[in-house]
């Protein structure tokens, strides 16, 4: 175990199925050891059969969570050692089914006895042992379908790298950035359109002047990402979020999160009370990131583009 000692929690995957490999090579020695021709693969279908009776492969297959190819597999061996029979039909006759043959009723017998034992040698290990493992694996099956490990270590990785994304205000060094980040997200999905050329053409005369920001994502010193706070001359809302734009090379950084809040905190300052934006739904992404940071859907603002179809609204 020293090797797993020093490789850490890195080799999980590595240390369990070492762990269930050493399970496995004993269960084929106890099959044995009860004179049952059966591989340990086998036994969740052989057990849903014996408990359920005759059942579709399609129904075998939801009910102990493999695919539908692997148990077609393991009925094919099961049926190549008379312990199934796969050719039988429904009432209906509409559906074949598997059901257990005369040879796999007797085996289900001695199984049965060979389970009772089973469960109590690893009763009696469990009772030897600091943690229960059963018990364990419960809880981590159900917190990675909570949340696989997968997006654990996808959501560090962002946490690490997003401490490296530094967010400051715009200076003219940064127009082209932010004129270049926008254009090529705006022409990926839409068309570039009047009112985008005003804002990325002049931001200080369209955005700044009139009392708005613009903020820029640095990451290792390079602009990946902008976002514009613009000064509304409106009776409803203060000020409105527009212009978030993050290089494709950039994304995982969380730097959409981090420039939405800016933004967010931004208005908060300068006495806004309510933030307005207009998006497009296509853009799942960036919807999901609105209503995160607090945004709700709303309707009936008049918009000078022919791309928005949804219009959200924050209450500060």
């Amino acid at each position: 175990m020293d090797f797993y000692n020093r490789t850490g929690k890195m080799a999980i995957g590595s240390r369990l199925r070492l762990l269930t490999g050493k399970v496995t090579e004993d269960a084929a020695k106890i099959y044995e050891l009860y004179n049952i021709e059966f591989s340990p693969k086998w036994f969740p279908v052989f057990f849903i059969l014996i408990e359920n009776g005759e059942k579709t492969i399609t129904e075998i297959a939801e009910e102990i969570g493999h695919s539908q190819p692997s148990v077609t597999k393991i009925i094919k061996e099961m049926t190549a050692a008379d312990l199934v029979n796969s050719n039988l039909q429904s009432d209906d006759k509409r559906r074949n089914i598997v059901g257990l043959t005369k040879k796999g009723i007797e085996v289900s017998k001695t199984l049965e006895i060979q389970c009772s034992d089973i469960e109590n040698a690893i009763e009696s290990m469990t009772a030897e042992a600091s943690h229960n493992l059963w018990e364990a694996i419960a809880e981590w099956e159900f917190l990675l379908e909570k949340k696989s490990l997968f997006k654990r270590v996808l959501d560090q990785k962002k946490n690490r790298e997003s401490k490296d994304v530094q967010i400051v205000e715009y200076q003219p060094k940064y127009q082209e950035a932010f004129r270049s980040l926008n254009e090529e997200w705006i022409s990926t999905y839409f068309e570039m359109e009047e009112a985008d050329y005003k804002a990325l053409d002049n931001p200080k005369e369209y955005i700044l002047d009139k009392g708005g920001k613009i903020f820029v994502a640095l990451y290792n010193d390079e602009p990946l990402g902008v976002c514009a706070l613009i000064k509304m001359n409106d009776g409803n809302y203060d000020f409105e979020m527009a212009k978030m734009a993050v290089s494709p090379k950039a994304q995982g950084k969380s730097i959409g999160w981090l420039l939405g809040q800016k933004v967010v905190d931004s208005a908060r300052e300068l006495g806004a009370s309510k933030l307005y934006l207009e998006s497009n739904t296509i853009l799942k992404p960036a919807i999901n990131l609105y209503y995160k940071l607090g945004f709700e859907k709303v309707a009936g603002h008049a918009t000078p583009y022919k791309r928005c179809n949804i219009q959200m609204e924050l209450i500060l």
